[in-house]
């Protein structure tokens, strides 16, 4: 009996939840467009996110490097280092570190700050008043994680990109133009493009699954707590399963 009552939640909550997005497509090419509460939201998202995830990267980027180099060096492979640096930072670890942060920080914030607006009854007071709570609060939000992770993205590959740089000068020495020259020469269109657009996936899933938590919270401040943890479980839970998706997609579409 419970293993059916989990089940029929567990269903209910995906049809909610498929609502939910459904209706964000819906109010996001229904005028008004609220582009200024979006630009905020971007700054506030995107652009203020942009240290907690440089700091991450270049530190990725310092370990994968140093933890590669003496395998490589033991099987005389040691001037593949850059190569193989640049195809794990910019084909996973960027796109899926990026996201795992962005959905630590941003989710979270979006979940408990959606939260309190509902139980604190501020939700329902913008729709006594008229306008339209779910495009100004939801949409917006959702709209600006999505544009704003794939550029997160970039400069997180940057930051790594420059981490894997300096860890390969710690025991080694090489010159910064032949060590981005060996970078660039290994990657191909099929190790960015699929990356960038995964990334778009990923902002969608941390801003509609946050905003969804957070915008049907209940039980008072506990529910805000809920909805926040929630957002990040979740939406990190997701990221890994898109990614599994991505790279079995990728890995088809490559063979042609």
């Amino acid at each position: 009996m419970k293993i059916l009552i989990f089940f029929q939640n567990f269903f209910i909550e995906m049809a909610e939840l498929a609502r939910f997005s459904f209706r964000f497509f819906k109010e996001i090419f229904v005028p008004p467009y609220e582009i200024k509460e979006t630009l905020r939201q971007s700054y506030a998202l995107g652009y203020k996110s942009i240290p907690l995830v440089g700091i991450t990267a270049f530190i990725m980027g310092l370990v994968v490097t140093l933890q590669s180099r003496p395998t490589l060096i033991e099987f005389g492979a040691g001037a593949w280092l850059p190569a193989m640096a640049s195809v794990s930072i910019v084909r996973e670890i960027g796109p899926v570190v990026t996201a795992l942060m962005c959905a630590g920080k941003v989710g979270s914030n979006i979940g408990a700050e959606l939260g309190s607006m509902k139980v604190t009854e501020q939700i329902d007071a913008m729709e006594a008043s008229g306008t339209n709570p779910f495009k100004f609060v939801a949409a917006t939000r959702i709209t600006a994680i999505t544009l704003m992770l794939p550029i997160l993205v970039i400069f997180a590959d940057t930051f790594s990109l420059f981490g894997s740089f300096i860890a390969a000068n710690i025991k080694g020495n090489i010159s910064i133009q032949l060590f981005f020259s060996q970078v660039f020469q290994k990657l191909v269109f099929f190790d960015i493009a699929p990356a960038l657009i995964k990334s778009f996936f990923f902002g969608f899933t941390i801003g509609l699954i946050s905003c969804y938590m957070g915008y049907n919270s209940d039980k008072g401040t506990e529910g805000v707590g809920k909805s926040a943890n929630a957002s990040v479980v979740y939406s990190s839970f997701i990221i890994f399963v898109i990614d599994l998706l991505a790279v079995q997609i990728t890995n088809a579409f490559s063979k042609y």
